[in-house]
């Protein structure tokens, strides 16, 4: 049985990816992961492939053995594995709960790379690995510190283990988007909504997830960016002192 696996598929860019995936494609089935599973179940009338809702909380106890069971009884083989799931908080170290930066780490970090290792050995002789990052990891960010640490390490996880896979035929590809009007703003400003309050550009779903799709499909890439002016801001922070970049981010969002 060839299949995807999507993991935080209930909204956001998961969904959106799902939407977009018949089009490159065809599974036998999709595995959608998420918490929700009356979002998950609604999947069924808008995905054109037969779509298995797996409701799961990828940070619970039990969620890896879960997970691994999965896999285990079905054996398949999976094509593409993308790790969508993820969250972050915009504010200071002062005002996120100690345990919700603890959070995003156990979600963004630690059950990224814990689906990706168990899901390895099923991969297809081809298959991908579609990992969504952030523009956020090549730079430090004051008031949204910890997610754009999380995200810098999947961005050098994501790079490195391509070049593993890459004797092997299979590939892994980390997604770095800008800002993208999804729910996610909903979530991120519910500690401090003035944290962050300067979106310079944003972007919609569809268009960042088609790039990364024909990123993935089409091209020999290990990141994807969406967007020229986004391009040019990758080259440049790179090259920038990070006091630099923090500074013209600081200055952006009004702060001392």
């Amino acid at each position: 049985m060839k299949i995807a696996i999507v993991t935080g598929a209930s909204s956001g860019m998961g969904r959106e990816l799902l939407r977009q995936l018949p089009d490159w494609e065809k599974y036998d089935e999709i595995w959608a992961i998420a918490r929700r599973a009356e979002q998950l179940e609604s999947l069924k009338e808008e995905i054109s492939l037969p779509i298995r809702p797996i409701p799961m909380d990828l940070t619970a106890p039990d969620s890896r053995e879960r997970y691994r069971d999965l896999l285990r009884f079905a054996h398949p083989q999976v094509d593409l594995l993308a790790n969508v799931s993820g969250f972050g908080k915009f504010g200071s170290y002062k005002d996120i709960p100690l345990d919700d930066s603890l959070n995003m780490i156990d979600l963004n970090v630690k059950a990224l790379v814990w689906v990706t290792e168990e899901t390895i050995p099923y991969l297809g002789e081809e298959g991908k690995i579609l990992q969504w990052d952030s523009m956020s990891a090549i730079q430090p960010v004051p008031y949204l510190n910890v997610y754009a640490a999380t995200k810098a390490f999947v961005l050098s996880y994501s790079r490195a283990l391509n070049r593993e896979l890459a004797p092997t035929g299979r590939k892994c590809m980390a997604v770095c988007p800008y800002w993208v009007k999804t729910p996610f703003f909903d979530r991120a400003r519910e500690t401090n909504a003035k944290a962050v309050t300067v979106f310079n550009r944003t972007y919609a779903a569809k268009d960042v997830v088609n790039t990364a799709l024909n990123d993935l499909f089409n091209k020999n890439k290990d990141v994807s960016v969406h967007g020229k002016a986004m391009k040019w801001q990758w080259l440049l922070v790179k090259l920038l002192p990070h006091k630099t970049v923090m500074n013209t981010w600081l200055k952006q969002q009004k702060k001392a």
